[in-house]
């Protein structure tokens, strides 16, 4: 069983408390708009990390970032992109299992045509009356159990 933490929307500000939701990941993905450099230092000290670059995302530091990209954790393909409107591939025809996205900062999970798309929201500032929240990906063999988590800034 694999836990896959999943973080978007930082806008340089990762909080103490998104740290130890994601302390004793198998791996992280951040959806992108992480806002600094370091945010991807301190989540890489957590456990293996991927990452999309968010249209907010305009540093040098993040050219070398990509805009979108695909992973594979026990047979089960994830597709991760910041914002959905991007989304340049027919997941169902790829064989995509799971979407992880970004950049509306608003929480998701939905399922279509067999393929499960996942928001996590935003976990940095507040933004309207949005919840501050991320998530992740509970990977047993292929059966995949997402969940949002949302966070009470302390």
């Amino acid at each position: 069983m694999l836990r896959i933490g999943l973080i978007s929307d930082t806008h340089n500000l990762l909080r103490p408390e998104a740290v130890d939701f994601l302390r004793g990941c198998d791996h992280i993905l951040h959806g992108g708009d992480i806002g600094d450099e370091g945010i991807l230092e301190r989540l890489g000290e957590l456990a293996p990390l991927s990452v999309v670059r968010g249209n907010n995302d305009r540093e040098s530091w993040a050219e070398r970032v990509p805009h979108s990209l695909r992973l594979q954790f026990e047979g089960v393909v994830i597709h991760a992109v910041h914002d959905i409107a991007e989304l340049d591939i027919d997941p169902v025809a790829e064989g995509v299992q799971i979407v992880v996205s970004g950049h509306s900062h608003k929480p998701l999970i939905r399922e279509r045509d067999g393929v499960i798309y996942v928001n996590p929201g935003s976990a940095g500032r507040r933004r309207f009356s949005l919840p501050i929240a991320l998530g992740e990906l509970i990977i047993d063999g292929s059966q995949v159990t997402p969940r949002i988590v949302e966070l009470s800034p302390r």
